[in-house]
């Protein structure tokens, strides 16, 4: 099944051009073939190419198809981006794959990478959905001061990953099924003591991840695991 993302296709009949090219240059789909478009706002459309050139792909309307919410509950992940962002696009896909609805980078006090550019990661999640066949994009936001996130209002449970010592039951343990949940996922070198205190003054729960030290996009990919399996 070729999939092809199309935000503005209930206004446009037409691909993106980049979505556009895939299908007729790449895939060399032509004028009568069948195809699926998603606009990732949870709707799936039954699609047939009425014209097709090298940039241009018009289709005619089929069938549209709502999918149903695969999860209950709004899943948020806010991680500090690794140093290498081929293990923070790697996550970005495999979460996406397994499913969760807002992405938002933090800058820590030990962030080793400052600045991101969120149209590579843009990328990756439209290719994840279409790859999962899912028909909702996730929310991708901007770098994020930690200090101005944690005060922001969020509905739902707060929580925040560290390593430090203390009382810190597992995820899947304070969890409540069903409801929204917000985690935060520090850098390599962890969030500052400073940092924790902050969060749980701001009303998130310390938790963990396991037994295990994880490295910060696998922290991430497990919270996201967790909340989306409890969510069922």
């Amino acid at each position: 099944m070729h999939v092809f993302y199309t935000p503005d296709i209930q206004t446009r009949a037409e691909l993106p051009e980049e979505e556009a090219q895939h299908c007729i240059r790449v895939l060399r789909l032509n004028i009568g073939d069948l195809i699926t478009l998603t606009d990732g706002k949870g709707y799936f459309y039954r699609a047939e190419i009425s014209a097709a050139t090298n940039k241009r792909c018009i289709v005619n309307i089929l069938e549209t198809t709502y999918q149903e919410p695969l999860w209950n509950g709004h899943l948020h992940i806010a991680m500090a981006p690794t140093k290498n962002m081929d293990r923070t696009e790697w996550f970005a896909e495999k979460a996406t794959e397994i499913g969760f609805d807002e992405l938002t980078f933090l800058n820590c006090r030990f962030s080793e990478r400052k600045v991101i550019k969120t149209e590579r990661i843009s990328k990756i999640l439209v290719s994840a959905i279409k790859q999962s066949l899912k028909a909702r994009l996730p929310q991708l936001n901007e770098m994020t001061d930690f200090n101005k996130f944690i005060t922001q209002p969020f509905k739902g449970q707060k929580f925040i990953a560290h390593c430090y010592e203390g009382e810190k039951p597992l995820l899947k343990d304070v969890f409540h099924k069903g409801e929204d949940a917000l985690v935060l996922i520090g850098p390599e070198g962890d969030f500052s003591e400073e940092e924790v205190q902050k969060a749980i003054e701001n009303g998130f729960t310390p938790i963990s991840l396991g037994k295990s030290r994880l490295r910060t996009e696998t922290a991430a990919l497990v919270a996201c695991h967790i909340l989306n399996l409890q969510n069922q």
